[in-house]
């Protein structure tokens, strides 16, 4: 055998050694994570729920949504912890449990430039039928704006790290200033080395 040919064989067994026993499977999406003490897909389930069923529950706002279907936007969450979060799914996750529930509508606000070309180019490019195209002037403004923040502290001790979570999220009445509703998920995370593992 060729000595250029050994190298090539021993790097492509190697290679299929390493890489042929990969597994994927389909899990719950619902289920306990547990696989760090870095902010999971528990912990965007956890937040979501509590935030919702207090908001949905809290007598004023049963009072308001009772009669009608108020009109809301959400500001993006400030994430005050020194990991990457996509805030933008917890809100994402908040807001899609509250149209759900019948009770509130919303605007979106990230798409307030592409809605203005749109209407631009249906006013502006002779192209559509003056009579069917969108005017402007008549979106309904929102009553109310969804905020908050996301912080945590972590701690060392040893071969013990504790990271503890506090999202905080309110409700403010924009003519008012008002700030109709508030609450908070707190969150606590231990991992312990083992003597052997990472």
């Amino acid at each position: 055998m060729k000595n250029w040919i050994k190298p090539i064989i021993v790097a492509t067994v190697a290679s299929l050694a390493l890489g042929g026993c990969t597994s994927v499977k389909y899990g719950d999406a619902g289920s306990v994570e547990t696989t760090t003490v870095d902010f999971g897909s528990t912990d965007l389930q956890g937040i979501a729920s509590k935030m919702v069923d207090s908001l949905l529950t809290f007598p004023p706002m049963v009072d308001v949504t009772s009669k009608r279907r108020p009109v809301m936007f959400v500001e993006r969450i400030k994430n005050k912890t020194t990991e990457h979060i996509d805030t933008e799914s917890i809100t994402d996750t908040i807001s899609t449990k509250l149209l759900r529930s019948g009770k509130f509508r919303f605007v979106d606000m990230t798409k307030v430039q592409a809605v203005k070309k749109q209407m631009d180019y249906q006013q502006d490019s002779g192209l559509v039928d003056p009579t069917k195209a969108m005017g402007f002037g008549k979106q309904i403004g929102a009553e109310y704006m969804l905020y908050g923040n996301m912080s945590s502290i972590v701690k060392r001790d040893g071969s013990t790290k504790d990271v503890y979570y506090k999202f905080t999220l309110k409700l403010m009445h924009l003519e008012s200033g008002i700030l109709e509703w508030q609450d908070e998920k707190e969150i606590r995370k231990t991992k312990s080395k083992s003597l052997f593992g990472k």
